[in-house]
């Protein structure tokens, strides 16, 4: 894949473009959190039943991943900015398809072609930003970037509850308009039209085989978070994730040994990029995705409450995340990189351990302190990881490691969710339970607790001076 030059000094600040990118970014997130507790109603309003309708939540997500790993291409080959507006405007227009849908078929139609959109518009602008970023404002842009991630999944649930109680479902897509057509005015208006190298032909081999290896394993592991505590129903996901890992082992190959790959797989041979991603980042970012998705089942499933009161409880994680966004940047600054990814990361999966102490009894003062220390333990590892990873990337592989940081976040997500499934599930047989109790979810905070911890470890191999040009802080010199 052709790679782009360092933007010009005449490009739009990159803070505005990273302010743009992220409300665009958590549109997309937004949609795919807030369905679920929507999916009730809306399959009435239908006529199918919830379990149909979730195949309208697998199919964004199988569009995403069928593109995503073509999107450098896409996006080399036709401009980035031409290709990030143009999935904008998609997204926007399906989204409205989605409200105005009368059946099922019609939904999940507009809902592929949202995640189509959706797989080309997260690396592609993210790139953007990167383009416009020197060593010195990647930190602040990824903050920027990652705060979508972080709000996201969080709020999701309970806004989407609370739009279909009071309003309709159908807005629950309604609200990406008058957002779009910001984002649209925002892009024409301050996005710079970058002259970017042409890429040669597309490497189609390889983009058939990542884009089915990625469509394999994310369905795979959405089908294992559906798959319930009866071992025969882990049949078909535990095939879809091994054709997909046989997939990607093929692909690998390929991408290695062709000329011009449709991604490169450069980034990966950096030192920091791979820990962040790959090595130690996977395991914590999956630890991550896995907390807000068990701690509303457990309030629901466990505790007896209801949807509202578990929403709120939710908000206090939302305060946690919110509350890091302004001292992130100075700690890492002033501690590093290192040093702040292993005491920040001890104390995160310390929160996680925590969450398997909280009882139906627990004081609601206590049960706030934990979640807020979780949210904010969590805000900061993420931003510290997600900026990490382009600390050290030559700004040549700024547009590959993108759509590679992309892949791994996807897959992480999905394997958040999926692994938190399996350990409640496996829980719940052990005990010879029918149903979900607290002791499940105590043995799945545990679990995910003792993997975060252990991922640690892998943050303690930085070394002290590792990201410095990025985060400014003053280290021994670094060590070539």
């Amino acid at each position: 894949m052709a790679v782009s030059e360092p933007l010009n000094p005449s490009a739009a600040p990159t803070r505005r473009v990273a302010l743009i990118v992220a409300a665009a970014l958590f549109m997309l997130l937004l949609d795919g959190a807030i369905l679920n507790t929507s999916l009730p109603n809306m399959a009435a309003s239908l006529g199918v039943t919830p379990l149909a309708l979730t195949g309208a939540v697998t199919v964004y997500l199988l569009g995403a991943a069928a593109l995503m790993p073509a999107s450098g291409w896409i996006a080399d080959r036709f401009g980035p900015r031409r290709v990030f507006l143009t999935a904008m405007a998609v997204f926007t227009l399906a989204s409205m398809a989605c409200g105005f849908a009368g059946g099922l078929h019609e939904l999940m139609a507009a809902r592929f072609v949202q995640g189509l959109a959706a797989g080309v518009m997260a690396p592609v602008g993210r790139t953007l930003v990167l383009r416009n970023a020197s060593k010195a404002e990647v930190m602040g842009a990824m903050a920027l970037i990652v705060w979508p991630s972080l709000l996201a999944p969080v709020i999701g649930p309970p806004l989407g509850g609370v739009i279909t109680t009071y309003a309709s479902w159908r807005w629950n897509f309604f609200i990406n308009l008058p957002v779009g057509l910001l984002g649209v005015l925002a892009v024409l208006r301050w996005v710079p039209d970058l002259a970017v190298p042409r890429p040669g032909r597309l490497d189609l081999r390889g983009a058939l085989l990542s884009g089915a290896a990625l469509v394999l394993l994310l369905f795979g592991l959405e089908r294992s978070a559906q798959a319930g505590p009866q071992l025969a129903h882990w049949a078909l996901p535990a095939a879809l994730v091994g054709a997909g890992i046989g997939c990607g082992l093929l692909a690998l190959r390929h991408l290695r040994r062709v000329a011009h790959p449709v991604v490169s797989l450069a980034p990966f041979g950096v030192r920091t990029f791979r820990i962040a991603t790959v090595s130690a980042g996977s395991f914590f970012a999956l630890c991550l995705q896995a907390t807000p998705f068990l701690v509303p089942l457990m309030f629901q499933l466990a505790f007896g409450l209801n949807a509202v009161q578990a929403g709120l409880f939710t908000l206090a994680y939302f305060m946690g995340n919110l509350s890091m966004k302004t001292i992130t940047t100075p700690l890492l600054r002033r501690f590093g990189f290192r040093r702040v990814m292993v005491v920040n990361g001890t104390l995160a999966a310390a929160a996680m351990l925590a969450c398997a102490l909280l009882r139906a009894d627990t004081p609601v003062t206590l049960t706030v302190a934990l979640l807020v220390m979780a949210g904010a333990t969590r805000s900061m590892q993420m931003t510290a990881m997600n900026t990490l990873a382009f600390a050290d990337i030559d700004p040549a592989l700024r547009a590959p490691a993108s759509t590679l940081s992309s892949v791994c976040a996807q897959v992480a997500s999905a394997l958040g969710a999926a692994v938190g499934t399996l350990l409640l599930a496996l829980s719940q047989i052990a005990h010879g339970r029918s149903s979900l109790a607290a002791p499940d979810f105590q043995v799945a905070f545990v679990c995910i607790g003792l993997i975060a911890l252990a991922s640690v470890g892998g943050f303690a191999r930085l070394r002290p001076a590792d990201g410095a040009e990025v985060s400014g802080h003053q280290a021994a010199p670094r060590v070539a």
